[in-house]
């Protein structure tokens, strides 16, 4: 056996003692559904760390995804339901048969060929499931919303249905905004809402085409607006000022500077802005 079998057979020994009479209450207390939310939470702290380049960080959360997947088994296994061998055997066995240019004699010289067979063969999958055989089939509901849209407009496009490219995607996404601004003038809040949500659709769709995801931009966007907000709110204790207090005009002038050190310090400038007069000091 190699360490990593070792290392693996003693992770599953101690979820099954932690789960066997005379073991964890916690543990033995838990279903498929009590511990749902903290498979997914896992996941997070795994992009989180990617996200972070942090490969400390990224050991030690893909630990935690790996017992997730062992917790579950080991409850399904005393269900009788499968055990982590069947789990395995799966997935063994769907990614040769999915990757034919590999483990058979196909050919696949490009990523977007791999991803058109990938399409194809679970197509094939699904009808001799006789499962749900739509191309869309596969992408789940609870994913958040631009991952979501992101994963549906692939699927749609490896059958040829998506836009020619960025352009086309910025044409229709100028249409959803006048769509939009067509039911807020109605004041239609049901209307606005469907619009808006067509627009989102079409923004993730772009940024699909950019070869970005959506959910990536609006973290690093939601992350922008953590550091300016932050910036302003120390300009204003260095002002005296509470925040509760603070006039939206001023909100809006420091809002300006707090963009403006941001953008000096991403070009390598910091510390060679000045404040513009004695009433607006620079954020410590």
């Amino acid at each position: 056996m190699t360490r990593a079998q070792e290392l693996f057979g003693e992770l599953v020994r101690i979820m099954e003692r932690l789960r066997a009479p005379g073991g964890c209450p916690w543990d033995r207390a838990q279903t498929h559904q009590s511990i749902k939310a903290y498979l997914i939470e896992e996941a997070y702290e795994v992009a989180e760390a990617i996200d972070e380049g942090n490969a400390d960080e990224l050991r030690k959360e893909l630990g935690d995804v790996l017992l997730q997947v062992v917790f579950h088994a080991q409850m399904a296994r005393e269900a009788g339901t499968f055990t982590l061998e069947d789990v395995i055997a799966h997935i063994n066995e769907k990614m040769v048969r999915r990757h034919p240019h590999v483990f058979g004699s196909a050919t696949a010289d490009t990523p977007d060929e791999v991803l058109r067979n990938w399409a194809r063969i679970k197509a094939e999958e699904r009808k001799a499931e006789a499962s749900d055989r739509s191309v869309l089939a596969g992408v789940p509901r609870a994913l958040p919303a631009l991952q979501r849209a992101h994963r549906l407009g692939e699927k749609a496009a490896h059958v040829g249905f998506d836009w020619a490219d960025a352009r086309a995607v910025l044409s229709k996404v100028h249409e959803e905004l006048s769509e939009l601004e067509a039911a807020l003038h109605s004041e239609s809040h049901d209307r606005a809402a469907q619009e808006l949500g067509d627009l989102l659709f079409a923004l993730a769709s772009l940024a699909r085409h950019l070869r970005l995801h959506a959910e990536d931009v609006l973290q690093r966007a939601s992350d922008r607006f953590i550091a300016r907000f932050r910036c302003v709110e120390e300009m204003l204790a260095a002002r005296g000022i509470d925040a509760h207090t603070a006039s939206p005009e001023l909100w809006d002038q420091l809002w300006e500077e707090a963009k403006q050190l941001e953008a000096a310090k991403d070009s390598g400038f910091v510390g060679k802005l000045e404040p513009q007069g004695n009433e607006h000091p620079k954020p410590r």
